[in-house]
C-alpha cells in the first residue's frame, strides 16, 4: 500500500465501531458565533504587511545616516553634491515596489495553498477555509489532516494522531471520543470528528504552528552575514568620520562649505547602502519568479537553503510516480478460489472510508460483494505496511483478513515472497492478501497469517522525473530515494529513471548514526524505510555535513520534513506536510524544483559576487579617509564624484548582475567569502588613488589646482573600481561584456561633453598628470588579478 500515513512502531490498536454520527451546528447557531466573534481568527500564513514592507526600507540606520548628510548637502553645496540622496530615495522607493510585489504574489499563493478542513453541519459535510471555523464547530478528519483548533475526539475509528510536533513524542496516540485533540497535530491513520473547543488566539498550539511557519525575511546566513559586515562598517565609519570632520573643518583653512562638502564626500561612500537594498530586491524577484511556476515559499530563507542544498531526499510515491496505480494481475495462492479472492478484495476496498492509492486502484478493479458486512477495519498505517478487516459473508461465515506488504506479512523462507521479488525487479509493486488466524486487535495478527494472493500494481512514472534527476546529477546534487515500499521495487523504479546506485534495505541499516550515514552516502535508493527512520536519515546525513532538502506528499514524511534544511512538499499532498514544508509545489509537479534550486543559486550566488563590488568601495573609502587624515590634506573627492563612480561602477551593474542566471551551488562562510576580496581590493583601490592624488598635488598649482587634483585622482580610482567589474562579472557573455563597455562608456561622455565635465566637475588638465594616473591604474589593476588569484590559493573558500 502507499504510505500515505506517519508514525513509528505502533502498538496495539483497538478496532472501534464507527458510533451514529452527529449533526454538527446548525446554520443559525453558526450565526451566532460569528456575531460573538467565536471565529478561528487565527491570521493565514502570510508575507509582511505593507506598512511593515516600508517600515523595514526606510527606517534604517545607513538612510539615517545619509538622510542627516544629505540634509546638510541640500543647504552647503549644488545640487549635484546632493545625488547620492535622490538615488537612495530611488532605491528605498525599489525596494518597497518589489517588496510588495512579493507579497501579493505570496498571499494569492497561500490562499490557493491554504488547508480548507471538512466540517460537518446541519447533518452536511462541507470545506470551509480555517477562518470559516468556529467554536463548537464538528470538524471531520483522515489521514494526512491537520488539527487547525483545538477540540475533543466525538467520533473516532481507529483514529490514532501524531503529536510528535507538540510534544517531540513520535508515537501515535490511538484517540477515542472524549478524548483531547491539539491543534497542530495530524492524522497518522483512521479517521474520526472532533468538537472545536478552542479556537482562534485561544488555540495556543495553533498560534505556535502559525508563528513557526510564518514568512520571514531573517534566520538566513547571507542576511546574518550582511549584518555582520554592517555592524563591522559603522565601527570604522565613526572614528573615520570624526577624524575626517576635524581634519577638514579644523586643520586645513578651506572654505567652510567646501569643507563640509568633502567631508560628507568622505563619509558617505563608506556606506554599503545598495547591499541591503540589492539583497532584498534579490529575493523578492525570486519569490516573485517562483510564484509564477506556481511555487508557494512559505519562509524566504528556503530560497537561500535550497542553492546550499547537495543532497535531495525523493519520496517515491506522488514524487518519482504519480499517485494512481492500475491493477495488472492477480495470482491466486495455495489453490485459492480466484472468484472469492475477487470478492474479497472488494470487501476490503469498501470496508476503508479513506482508501489511499494502492486501494483505490483495488476498488476500481473489484466491485464491493454486496452481501458482505465489515464488522471491524484497521487502517493502513506506514508503520505496519498493511491493514485490515473482519468480515461476515454472504453465507455468514465470520473472516479477518490483512492486506499489504509480502515481506512484512510473510516469513523469509515462504515461497511467495520468491514470486514477490520477481516481480519487483520489474518495478511493479505487490501486495498479499492474507487471511489471519488471530482477531484484529490482536498485537501479532499478522503471525501465522495464511498467504491466499498476490496483488501486482503498476506504478505510473511522473513524465518529468527523469529529466529532474539528471539535473540534479548534472549539478552534483546527490539524490537519494527513501521509500516505504519493497526496496528492489523501488530500485527498479529509479533505474527506469536513469538513477544508478546500490539499492538497500532500510530494515537493515545500522541504527546508530555514524554507521547510517556511512551506509547513506554508500546507498542511492532505500526501501521499507519507516517514518521515524525518514527522520533518523535526515539526521545521519546532516551529521555527515550535508544540506539536506527533502520532498513528500503524505504524513509519513512530516517528521523527516521538518528536520531537513529544506522541506517541500506537493501542493496535493496531506495537510500535515503542507503545514511543516518551507516549500510547497501548488502544480505537483516534480519538475519545478530544478526552478526551484536555480533560483536559490542565482540569489545568493549574485549577492556573494556584488557584494565584492560594494565593500571594495566601503573599504578604500576608509582608508581613503584615514590616508587624508595622517597627510593633513584636503579630501580628494566631492560627493558629486563618488556619486558618479558608485552608479556606474557597483550601482547600475550590480543590479544587472544581482539577477543574471547563475548555477554555481551557494557555499558557507559568506562573510569570509566576501571579506577575502574586498579587503585586499580595497586596499590597492586606495593606495592607487591616494598616490595619484599626492603626485598631481605636486605637479598642479593656481587657483584650479584641487579641481585638477581631484579629476586626475578620479580617473585613477574609476579605472580600477572598472576593473574590479570587469573581475566581478567573470565569466563573460555578450551582455555582461556590453554591460562593462556601457559603464566605461558613461565616463568617457562625461569627460568629453562640456556640460557634463561642468556638471560633476571633472575635467583632465594636461597630459602628463592624467596619463600618470591611467598608468598608476594599469599597475593597480596587474596588482589586483595577482593579489586575488593569490587569495584564492593562500584562502580556499
Amino acid at each position: 500500500m502507499t504510505h500515505t500515513d506517519a508514525g513509528t512502531e505502533l502498538g496495539p490498536v483497538h478496532p472501534t465501531a464507527i458510533p451514529t454520527p452527529v449533526t454538527g451546528l446548525t446554520a443559525s447557531e453558526v450565526a451566532e458565533r460569528v456575531a460573538r466573534g467565536e471565529i478561528n481568527d487565527v491570521p493565514v500564513r502570510s508575507s509582511r504587511s505593507t506598512a511593515d514592507i516600508v517600515r523595514a526600507n526606510v527606517f534604517t540606520r545607513f538612510n539615517a545616516i545619509i538622510g542627516v548628510l544629505w540634509v546638510i548637502m541640500l543647504s552647503v553645496a549644488p545640487i549635484q553634491d546632493s545625488l547620492f540622496g535622490f538615488v537612495i530615495l530611488a532605491n528605498t522607493g525599489i525596494g518597497i515596489v518589489q517588496e510588495w510585489r512579493a507579497k501579493k504574489t505570496l498571499d494569492s499563493l497561500a490562499v490557493i495553498g491554504e488547508a480548507r478542513p471538512t466540517v460537518r453541519r446541519d447533518g452536511v459535510a462541507a470545506e470551509v477555509s480555517t477562518s470559516e471555523i468556529v467554536l463548537d464547530d464538528l470538524i471531520e478528519i483522515g489521514p494526512g489532516d491537520k488539527a487547525v483548533v483545538d477540540g475533543v475526539c466525538v467520533e473516532a475509528d481507529n483514529l490514532e494522531i501524531d503529536e510528535s510536533l507538540l510534544t517531540g513524542e513520535a508515537d501515535p496516540v490511538v484517540k477515542r471520543p472524549g478524548d483531547r485533540i491539539m491543534s497542530g497535530s495530524f492524522v497518522v491513520a483512521g479517521g474520526g470528528a472532533f468538537q472545536a473547543t478552542k479556537v482562534g488566539r485561544e488555540a495556543y498550539a495553533a498560534q505556535l504552528a502559525e508563528e513557526a511557519s510564518r514568512f520571514t525575511l531573517v534566520h538566513s546566513e547571507l542576511r546574518s552575514g550582511i549584518s555582520t559586515i554592517l555592524k563591522y562598517v559603522t565601527w570604522m565609519m565613526v572614528p573615520t568620520a570624526l577624524g575626517l570632520i576635524i581634519s577638514q573643518l579644523f586643520v586645513k583653512d578651506n572654505d567652510l562649505k567646501d569643507s563640509i562638502a568633502r567631508t560628507v564626500g568622505g563619509i558617505v561612500p563608506m556606506v554599503p547602502e545598495g547591499l541591503v537594498l540589492l539583497t532584498s530586491v534579490a529575493f523578492a524577484i525570486g519569490v516573485i519568479r517562483l510564484g509564477r511556476k506556481q511555487v508557494l515559499v512559505q519562509e524566504l530563507p528556503a530560497i537561500e537553503g535550497l542553492a546550499r542544498v547537495d543532497t535531495v531526499c525523493l519520496d517515491k510515491t506522488g514524487t518519482l510516480t504519480e499517485g494512481g496505480m492500475d491493477v495488472t494481475e492477480l495470482r491466486a495462492l495455495n489453490g485459492s478460489d480466484e472468484s472469492y479472492v475477487r470478492k474479497v478484495l472488494g470487501a476490503l476496498g469498501e470496508s476503508d472510508p479513506r482508501p489511499n492509492a494502492s486501494l483505490q486502484a483495488i476498488i476500481a478493479a473489484y466491485p464491493d460483494a454486496e452481501d458482505w458486512r465489515c464488522t471491524e477495519s484497521l487502517p493502513f498505517s506506514s508503520a505496519r505496511k498493511y491493514s485490515g478487516a473482519s468480515f461476515s459473508d454472504g453465507n455468514g461465515e465470520a473472516g479477518t483478513w490483512l492486506l499489504g506488504a509480502p515481506d512484512v506479512l510473510l516469513p523469509d523462507d515462504d515461497p511467495a515472497l520468491t514470486e514477490t521479488e520477481r516481480l519487483n525487479e520489474q518495478g511493479l509493486r505487490v501486495l498479499l492478501l492474507a487471511r489471519a488466524a488471530r482477531d484484529l486487535d490482536s498485537p501479532e495478527v499478522a503471525k501465522e497469517a495464511k498467504p491466499t494472493a498476490l496483488v501486482v500494481l503498476e506504478q505510473r512514472l511522473r513524465p518529468d522525473a527523469a529529466d529532474t534527476l539528471r539535473y540534479f546529477a548534472e549539478q552534483n546534487v546527490d539524490a537519494k530515494v527513501i521509500s516505504g515500499d519493497n526496496a528492489v521495487s523501488v530500485g527498479a523504479v529509479a533505474s527506469k529513471l536513469g538513477l544508478s546506485g546500490t539499492t538497500i534495505d532500510a530494515r537493515r541499516l545500522p541504527a546508530d548514526q555514524e554507521g547510517m550515514a556511512t551506509a547513506l552516502d554508500e546507498g542511492t535508493v532505500f526501501g521499507r524505510v519507516t517514518p521515524q527512520q525518514k527522520r533518523d536519515m535526515v539526521g545521519a546525513l546532516q551529521s555527515h555535513g550535508h544540506t539536506v532538502a527533502m520532498t513528500g506528499d503524505g504524513v509519513n514524511d512530516v517528521l523527516a520534513l521538518k528536520d531537513a534544511d529544506i522541506g517541500v512538499s506537493m501542493g496535493s499532498g496531506s495537510e500535515a506536510t503542507r503545514a511543516v514544508a518551507q516549500i510547497v509545489l501548488l502544480d505537483n509537479s516534480f519538475a519545478t524544483l530544478p526552478s526551484v534550486v536555480a533560483e536559490g543559486r542565482r540569489v545568493i550566488g549574485n549577492i556573494t559576487r556584488v557584494a565584492t563590488l560594494f565593500l571594495v568601495k566601503t573599504v578604500y573609502s576608509v582608508l581613503l579617509a584615514i590616508l587624508v587624515v595622517c597627510w593633513q590634506v584636503e579630501y580628494p573627492f566631492l560627493p558629486r564624484h563618488l556619486t558618479l563612480l558608485s552608479t556606474l561602477t557597483i550601482g547600475v551593474p550590480a543590479f544587472f548582475l544581482a539577477l543574471a542566471p547563475n548555477k554555481e551551488r551557494a557555499k558557507p562562510n559568506f562573510v569570509r567569502r566576501v571579506m577575502r576580496y574586498s579587503i585586499p581590493g580595497g586596499i590597492l583601490a586606495a593606495t592607487a588613488t591616494f598616490t595619484t592624488y599626492l603626485i598631481a598635488r605636486n605637479h598642479y598649482s593656481g587657483s584650479g589646482a584641487l579641481d585638477a587634483e581631484t579629476s586626475a585622482a578620479t580617473l585613477t580610482l574609476f579605472l580600477i573600481s572598472m576593473w574590479v567589474l570587469a573581475i566581478i562579472a567573470r565569466p563573460y557573455t555578450w551582455w555582461r561584456i556590453a554591460l562593462v563597455a556601457a559603464m566605461g562608456a558613461g565616463f568617457l561622455l562625461v569627460l568629453v561633453v562640456p556640460w557634463l565635465q561642468e556638471f560633476f566637475a571633472l575635467k583632465l588638465v594636461g597630459v602628463t598628470m592624467p596619463w600618470i594616473a591611467v598608468g598608476i591604474a594599469v599597475v593597480a589593476a596587474v596588482a589586483l588579478e595577482v593579489l586575488w588569484r593569490w587569495v584564492d590559493r593562500r584562502f580556499p573558500a
